[in-house]
């Protein structure tokens, strides 16, 4: 389907065709015809499908039919780094509309905080914020809500995990009852059904490939003791066809020894974590996106938190815990049709937790033999395995990365 089939304002048409928008993704097909009825709508779609844009292109249209000096919508996300992404699309497509945004989120100076209060009481159109910093400037002074129209919350499901329920809720109770709401998740459990029952009136359900990893993305993986996944990284990061590079981590004490330990061989990585005051944070992703940065390492903070193209290898050091959350490591690579490759390192602790993705994804995962010079690595034998041969090319006994030569 065609954008200019849609139906928008000649404004916003006029600016999607100057920036090279034609042709609408399955999640925008389907959702904005919803969300211009003016349904509520609860939809599932994995990270990569283009959903920002499946709610920002009707809130636009309908601030471009109407402009009014007040807050028409607020969008909740559970990071600033995803609020931060959000707000700049706004500023991207308000260019055309006129409309009016202020991100609103935490770990910022004073000047910071005095500039989102100050947008929230003259009324921007469209607020974008994290929960808690929200409820903060609600505590602090009145914010009109009056002229609301549009609910979004974004990530629902990452803003369930990180314990913001009662903040949404509270939210919610402060908004008017004649709202549209639309809720837009990755992964649909029981406490996201249970959420949709309490704050949507007869919702539209969309689905769109939930838990299915792009198939332009090339699935890796290698079977490796912890002793051996430092050489494991500096090995892989040899190959040059790999321009940009995320390196994730489930903890931020190893993100920052990868850091070190890739600098030291003048890899050029940065270590994204929470200890980063909110311009250092910024200031990394804006180098990485410029391709100035070849690696990022992080946590699953960034997993659903940055849009970036061009991402040619992910590399998940260890298995994620959550078989969604590798849906989302991986989904940074391979995006807008693109290919890219995704490389998970799995230790002999870690072999149920992938055999859960494997799983969940329907699909096997190639089990890759380490380069020469490495010994064996462990045998993949994960307990839910019923039958069938190992699907593993390094087998025998534990053995360790040889130590390296002294010069």
């Amino acid at each position: 389907m065609k954008f200019n089939e849609f139906g928008f304002i000649p404004t916003l048409e006029e600016g999607l065709e100057s920036m090279g928008f034609a042709d609408a993704t399955p999640i925008q097909e389907q959702t904005i015809p919803v969300t211009l009825s003016k349904k509520d709508l609860i939809a599932c779609a994995q990270t990569g499908t283009g959903k920002t844009a499946s709610y920002l292109l009707p809130i636009l249209n309908m601030i471009g039919e109407n402009p009014k000096e007040a807050i028409n919508a607020l969008i909740l996300a559970p990071t600033r780094e995803l609020a931060l992404q959000i707000d700049q699309q706004i500023m991207g497509f308000g260019y055309f509309t006129g409309a009016t945004s202020i991100a609103v989120y935490g770990g910022g100076d004073g000047m910071g905080y005095e500039q989102q209060k100050r947008s929230l009481k003259e009324g921007v159109n469209i607020v974008v914020a994290t929960p808690g910093r929200l409820i903060a400037h609600m505590a602090s002074g009145k914010v009109d809500y009056s002229k609301l129209q549009y609910l979004v919350l974004d990530e629902a499901d990452r803003m369930l995990d990180m314990g913001f329920l009662d903040d949404i809720m509270r939210i919610i109770s402060a908004l008017p009852k004649n709202k549209q709401t639309l809720l837009f998740s990755a992964t649909m459990p029981p406490k996201i059904r249970t959420l949709a029952k309490q704050i949507l009136t007869d919702p539209t359900e969309v689905n769109i490939a939930i838990s299915k990893p792009s198939a332009g993305i090339d699935q890796q993986a290698y079977l490796v003791y912890d002793e051996q996944k430092i050489a494991l990284i500096k090995a892989l990061l040899t190959n040059a066809d790999y321009s940009s590079i995320i390196i994730f981590a489930s903890k931020k004490d190893i993100v920052k020894r990868l850091a070190i330990e890739l600098n030291r061989q003048k890899v050029g990585a940065e270590a994204f974590h929470s200890d980063l005051d909110q311009s250092q944070r910024e200031e990394i992703i804006h180098r990485f996106k410029a391709k100035r940065l070849r690696v990022l390492i992080g946590t699953d903070v960034i997993s659903r938190g940055i849009d970036i193209e061009g991402i040619s290898l992910v590399v998940n050091y260890d298995v994620p815990p959550d078989p969604e959350d590798y849906v989302h490591r991986i989904g940074r690579t391979a995006r807008a049709a693109t290919t890219g490759t995704a490389i998970t390192f799995i230790n002999d602790k870690d072999q149920n937790r992938f055999a859960r993705i494997e799983e969940l994804i329907e699909a096997e995962v190639a089990k890759k033999p380490l380069p020469e010079g490495f010994a064996e690595g462990p045998t993949y034998t994960p307990k839910q395995r019923k039958s069938g041969p190992p699907r593993n090319n390094n087998k025998g006994k534990r053995k360790f990365y040889p130590k390296r030569k002294a010069g």
